[in-house]
């Protein structure tokens, strides 16, 4: 294993790949991200990687694809899990179809179970439909220290965590996260969820980085903004923006 600074650094992380001939790299998306849009990315040598772990509960499926082909990872895996949870609950295999493995946070890893509910319920959703991602297995934590009652409102009394992050489970079983429910944006009754407008914006050759969250609005409840950052020496415009989501999400997705 191979530790390339004493926190995360971008440049760092770099040299050592290129220098120690790494086949293995993990990350959170912000890392991977830091790596890509380094000034001299385009300096190293990425041919002995082979794999690694992206884990984070929200994965841009755009970023997976640039690892995949930019930084030589054709076997990148998706994690998802929580800290309460050791962490990681499902997990992508490298040989996964492509369309599940950059879109979805794979399956349910073995001695775990995984549940989808509404919100606030017990009860269990259609598949393909969203609610509450909930799991239960052998490491999940005993409980927040010293705090019975933050532990009583992640973990109920049949020993399931309540994530608070919104899911999809196809009918292969494989999972994706689609938001959080603190996240959610509820626009004239339509709710709306920031991952996947952020997902759709990532495929603007323009755009670097974005974060969709909600501002309030005395007719609708709430609006959705977004904040953007563009690549170096880019111009982008409000209207370009709203333009190139025009016809291709949602009316009501668009930013305002």
């Amino acid at each position: 294993m191979i530790c390339p600074s004493e926190t995360f650094n971008a440049e760092a992380t770099l040299k050592a790949v290129a220098e120690e001939k790494t086949i293995a790299i993990y990350g959170v998306p912000t890392m991977f991200f830091a790596e890509l849009a380094h000034s001299d990315f385009k300096q190293y040598d990425f041919s002995s990687l082979r794999t690694g772990i992206m884990a984070e509960s929200l994965c841009p499926s755009e970023l997976m694809r640039k690892v995949q082909t930019e930084m030589h990872l054709v076997e990148m895996e998706i994690g998802y899990g929580l800290t309460e949870t050791s962490p990681l609950s499902t997990q992508n295999k490298h040989n996964a179809p492509f369309d599940k493995r950059v879109s979805t946070v794979g399956r349910v890893l073995p001695h775990t179970e995984i549940k989808i509910i509404y919100p606030g319920t017990d009860q269990v959703v259609p598949v393909g439909e969203s609610g509450e991602l909930c799991n239960r297995r052998y490491c999940v934590m005993l409980g927040y220290w010293n705090d019975p009652i933050k532990t009583k409102e992640s973990i109920d009394a049949s020993g399931w965590i309540h994530s608070g992050d919104l899911a999809t489970m196809d009918e292969e079983g494989y999972i994706n996260i689609v938001g959080r429910i603190k996240d959610m944006i509820i626009h004239g009754g339509e709710n709306i969820y920031p991952k996947v407008i952020e997902e759709f914006l990532y495929t603007h050759e323009k755009i670097k980085e974005v974060s969709v969250f909600a501002i309030s609005d005395e007719k609708y409840g709430e609006q959705v903004c977004v904040w953007i950052q563009i690549y170096d020496k880019s111009e982008l415009t409000i209207l370009e923006i709203q333009e190139y989501c025009r016809g291709k999400i949602a009316h009501y997705n668009i930013p305002s």
